[in-house]
């Protein structure tokens, strides 16, 4: 039986560490991520029921959730040592998201990001001691380390002051977004981290299928709205969200994804933050789902767009993302250039049942598509 150690030494993991998969800690730490999730998804479906979309406050908190998420992610992937003092700051980190996900109401609804930073604060300082620890204890990447730990310090003195003294304006909020990606970037100039690309490519996956998750939760909360007024229409647009749910998860993991970073870990930045765009593509489309489902036979143009819309960023960023570490490409270009212009199209002409019944119809195309390939078949 597996215990827990008090305490290892923290040094490097290695690159081809075999059998390196997700720790039940990891498991855990993704779990409270659902919670943050469900909440922005929640508030940015209300947004669109009401008329006037939040994307601008959507992106902003879930990029608060999506890099705490990263940056732990990758951490984890160089120096989990699964300890004692490893778990107390992961659980630290936890209880950051928390917070966070308690203040997405305030932020949403009038702007108040106080409790949103706070809890991001608190998952970032949990990080710091991390990598702390990981320069004290591991030598030969400690100047790494300490860029880390300076560079993401650096970051929160500047969202403290910004929300101070700017009440996070949008110029301050883009800034600091730079500052924050900037980060990692220098700090790898030298020694780098030996983060493990199927790992890597296994937590992205996991962060997958929990944005899927919480879209089937939104279009559930959509059905238990509408269930006193039960119509065709309104089965139809269910059914065709959960198989547009279900089409999109096969289209992802049809991508190697594993294997691109191992042999090309040089295009790993355009990767990783290229998931921003995908990850929230997909909880965008959750919300969008909840009110097409509730409001199957009085939902406005937006609504049609509000699902329209993500599943075409997903597609794209899709084939962007992976086409400098997959090669040839899963998905020939010139299907998804086709398959997100019918896509955009379908608002223009169809009502929102339609757009979500095309929409699924488009991306099981495209996966039928990428499977009827030869060297899909051979595979």
């Amino acid at each position: 039986m597996a215990t827990t150690r008090i305490r290892a030494r923290m040094t490097a993991r290695p690159i081809d560490e075999e059998h390196r998969t997700s720790s039940p800690l990891e498991l855990l730490f993704d779990l409270t991520f659902v919670v943050a999730v469900a909440a922005v998804t929640a508030e940015f479906a209300h947004s669109i029921a009401d008329g006037h979309v939040e994307v601008l406050s959507f992106l902003q908190v879930f990029f608060s959730i999506w890099w705490a998420w990263m940056n732990f992610t990758w951490f984890a992937s160089s120096y989990d040592t699964d300890d004692l003092p490893y778990r107390l700051l992961t659980m630290v980190q936890m209880a950051g998201v928390l917070v966070l996900a308690a203040g997405v109401p305030s932020a949403a609804a009038s702007g108040d990001y106080r409790t949103v930073l706070i809890g991001y604060l608190i998952m970032r300082a949990g990080l710091v001691l991390q990598w702390l620890r990981a320069a004290y204890e591991n030598p030969a990447g400690r100047s790494t380390a300490l860029k880390y730990a300076a560079g993401i310090t650096a970051a929160q003195i500047g969202w403290l002051l910004a929300l101070t003294f700017a009440d996070l304006a949008l110029p301050w909020f883009v800034l600091l977004v730079v500052v924050e990606l900037s980060v990692p970037r220098w700090a790898e100039r030298g020694p780098q981290t030996t983060w493990h690309p199927h790992h890597i490519a296994e937590r992205y996956g996991l962060f997958v299928i929990i944005l899927l998750g919480e879209s089937v939760l939104a279009a559930s909360r959509g059905v238990e709205a509408a269930a006193d007024h039960l119509s065709a229409s309104f089965l139809l647009v269910a059914g065709a969200g959960l198989v547009l749910l279900f089409a999109l998860w096969w289209l992802y993991f049809l991508h190697p994804s594993g294997e691109g970073l191992s042999e090309r870990r040089q295009h790993s930045y355009r990767w990783g933050y290229g998931h921003f765009f995908l990850f929230a593509a997909l909880a965008a489309l959750g919300g969008g789902l909840e009110v097409a489902v509730e409001e199957t036979t009085h939902a406005p143009q937006s609504v049609g767009y509000a699902v329209a819309l993500p599943v075409a960023v997903f597609l794209s960023m899709l084939w962007l993302v992976h086409a400098p570490i997959v090669n040839p490409p899963v998905t020939p270009l010139i299907f998804v250039l086709i398959s997100v212009a019918v896509v955009l199209v379908l608002p223009l002409v169809l009502s929102t049942v339609g757009v979500v019944v095309g929409c699924a119809a488009v991306v099981v195309l495209l996966v039928g598509a990428v499977l009827s390939r030869p060297d899909r078949r051979q595979a």
